[in-house]
């Protein structure tokens, strides 16, 4: 992709402008069907990361759990309607114009991209993949997974377990920690190598924004929207 089109593409991560106090409260409220102060004892109304499809705030729960919450942005369903209906018009109108581009498969190309991206907008599938990657790795000590708060969990808010790490890309910072860059390495590949040889199930979406490094050393994944099998 070139250095400046990926630099561009990796602030799609966590860095998008983030949607108002008012609308997160009235999504939690509307899919929890109770007060946001029902819910948690307290929140943090500035998101810790805003991406493409949601941000994420911290919150601390009724029980005094900490806890990270990620809400749905409000209406990205139509907008990403009215996207899938326009890259289906282009695919098309190539594969009429062009025949040469058919081998590529243009239109199957955006009807698995459709598919992936209407999945990774329902949270209950996110946590339901989220839970059996954690059971895989119970007895893995350098490779952790998020509790799940199902409680606080619907098709458009999922609330886990708060973690706390360096992002996998911020080698000073890791070496800064006291960690070796070529066992985080290790051990990331490695996770990689159990989930698909071992287990057949896989996280998919291994981007700096989703993979940190514990205060041990382990790996620590989040963002279980899009998702592998192997059979």
């Amino acid at each position: 992709l070139g250095e400046e089109l990926a630099k561009d593409l990796s602030k799609l991560q966590d860095n998008l402008t983030p949607f108002d106090k008012t609308e997160v409260r009235n999504i939690i409220e509307q899919e929890m069907g109770i007060k946001i102060e029902e819910c948690f004892s307290e929140f943090t109304w500035e998101p810790v990361a805003a991406a493409s499809i949601a941000q994420v705030h911290f919150a601390v729960t009724q029980e005094g759990e900490e806890v990270a919450v990620k809400v749905l942005r409000p209406n990205i369903e139509r907008a990403f309607t009215k996207d899938i209906a326009l890259f289906l018009w282009i695919a098309t109108f190539l594969e009429h114009s062009r025949p040469e581009i058919r081998r590529l498969k243009p239109i199957e190309v955006v009807e698995i991209f459709e598919e992936t991206v209407r999945l990774e907008m329902d949270f209950r599938l996110e946590a339901a993949a989220a839970q059996e990657l954690a059971e895989n790795f119970a007895s893995d000590n350098d490779f952790k997974v998020p509790n799940i708060d199902w409680r606080r969990t619907s098709g458009r808010v999922l609330t886990m377990e708060r973690i706390s790490g360096i992002a996998i890309d911020e080698r000073d910072a890791i070496i800064q920690a006291g960690h070796d860059p070529d066992k985080i390495l290790i051990r990331a590949a490695t996770s990689l190598f159990k989930q698909v040889f071992r287990d057949g199930f896989f996280h998919a979406d291994q981007h700096p924004g989703n993979l940190f490094v514990g205060k041990d050393g382990e790996i620590i994944a989040v963002d279980f929207g899009i998702m592998g099998r192997i059979d």
